[in-house]
């Protein structure tokens, strides 16, 4: 089973640029945390909220604003499962590889994303609709393999129908 890590976006891609206005509401983020206890982990929250995730140019400026080396930023955010470094899409496909939903078949869901979607896990469709995530588990071993967006679980899932559940998020 292959393990998924997070790792930092190389690819021009995974980014993109941010706007001038957006760096001075950063900068005012930066300035309304000074000097709060955990303030890093909160700027860089309120960041990916405004921005929708962190990219590089959005993490220089926080690290410039708060003097904070850039590695280090990268430390937490590579730590902390909630902060992305790459776009996702308007909906987030999780996709279960606990035990009980690899064994029943969670690989061919994937492969069907893939193949269907050009999704990858961590990866996001060329209209930013939809991206996929793979999760070690959600908590609904009896309806492997299971599958979720948003709150909504979908169990026992069968790769001919992600079509028509995709098709639901219109």
């Amino acid at each position: 089973m292959k393990q998924a890590t997070k790792s930092i976006p190389t690819k021009a891609k995974a980014s993109q640029e941010v706007s001038t206005k957006t760096l001075q509401q950063i900068k005012r983020i930066v300035e309304d945390m000074d000097g709060r206890a955990g303030a890093s982990i909160r700027v860089l929250q309120q960041v990916q909220g405004l921005v929708g995730y962190l990219p590089p140019q959005a993490l220089k400026a926080v690290s410039n604003e708060m003097g904070i080396p850039l590695s280090e930023l990268y430390g937490i955010t590579s730590f902390y499962s909630f902060f992305s470094l790459v776009p996702k899409g308007k909906y987030v496909i999780q996709v279960c590889l606990g035990t009980s939903c690899y064994v029943k078949g969670a690989e061919r869901l994937i492969k069907t994303l893939k193949k269907d979607y050009s999704l990858d896990s961590g990866g996001i469709t060329s209209d930013g609709k939809f991206s996929m995530e793979t999760v070690r588990c959600l908590g609904c071993c009896g309806l492997s393999p299971v599958m979720a967006i948003k709150e909504k679980v979908y169990g026992k899932v069968k790769p001919s129908q992600i079509k028509d559940i995709l098709t639901s998020y219109k």
